[in-house]
């Protein structure tokens, strides 16, 4: 059995002393990563849109684990100025993370425009994040073992970039712009990981998917979408603490490597434990990648300090 096959949650190294700030924490994926990382002595910020929400995850586990070191701050990130807002919040705080893990998604609503008017998966999904990352990666550079964990998808092997219509003016798809979005975050965290590397910076950038995980993501989502994996297939999901095994191990694992993306080991990566996978060409492809870096950088007035 190889190491990869046999990790699980027991195999996270004690992690006192490292700060992980993780996107859509109060929920599925990022509340169970939140509570693993707690357990291991890890302190996290729950960076989440609803505050409200945020408190109750904290209660549930401090709950569990009473002295968990855990911290709510509000994120909103469909709408940039609420990025610009948190990041600069994090300065002024003097919180310096170790770990930032961009968990927090959004699947196949209807077409919705964000606050900056950009088609709202791609903007929180991926813009959101790119923006996130780029405000606090000098930050993330001064962190212990520093890294930057960005989850995508299996369906990122779907996904098209749509250059020519970000915003699903002339045609929109639920699934389509999902697949979008997810195909962008592989882009973005490959990307992330060349640069770093030809800076020589000390953060890593990794990628990491679930699986086929049953959290709130499916259930929030709604007509065909919702039927079919909120109701038909969520008795083949996995549980999400089992979907978070990627971006947990992608997050502590001290031999992990930068550019590296992790998912389930299982059959057609749909659930099992964490090991080394394969991106889709397109998303390792150097062109598509510095056409989407420069876009998401004129689309978010944010540029990276590599």
């Amino acid at each position: 059995m190889t190491k990869h096959q046999a990790w699980n949650v027991e195999r996270i190294p004690d992690q006192t002393g490292r700060v992980f700030l993780v996107t859509g924490a109060n929920s599925g994926l990022g509340l169970a990563t939140t509570r693993a990382i707690a357990r291991r002595g890890g302190e996290v910020i729950l960076a989440v849109r609803d505050e409200a929400k945020g408190r109750r995850a904290v209660a549930e586990i401090t709950a569990d684990q009473p002295r968990a070191r855990l911290e709510v701050r509000r994120l909103d990130l469909a709408d940039l100025d609420s990025v610009r807002a948190f990041a600069e919040r994090l300065r002024s705080d003097g919180v310096r993370p170790d770990v930032l893990v961009n968990n927090a998604g959004v699947l196949a609503p209807p077409r919705t425009l964000s606050a900056q008017g950009h088609e709202l998966q791609f903007a929180a999904n991926h813009l959101g994040h790119f923006a996130l990352t780029g405000l606090l990666l000098d930050l993330l550079a001064g962190g212990k073992d520093p890294r930057a964990v960005t989850v995508s998808s299996a369906n990122h092997r779907q996904g098209r970039l749509f250059f020519d219509d970000l915003s699903g003016e002339r045609r929109y798809s639920p699934m389509g712009r999902y697949n979008q979005s997810k195909l962008a975050n592989a882009v973005f965290g490959h990307e992330l990981h060349r640069r770093l590397t030809a800076a020589g910076s000390p953060v890593r950038s990794l990628l990491a998917h679930p699986g086929y995980a049953a959290t709130n993501l499916q259930t929030r989502s709604v007509g065909p979408v919702k039927l079919l994996f909120g109701r038909i297939l969520i008795p083949l999901a996995q549980a999400p603490d089992q979907g978070a095994l990627p971006q947990l191990f992608a997050a502590t694992d001290p031999d992990v490597l930068g550019g590296q993306f992790i998912g389930p080991g299982g059959m057609g990566e749909l659930r099992g434990a964490p090991k080394v996978v394969r991106l889709a060409p397109r998303a390792v492809d150097a062109e598509t990648g510095r056409r989407l870096w420069e876009l998401s950088e004129r689309l978010t007035g944010v540029r990276f300090a590599v």
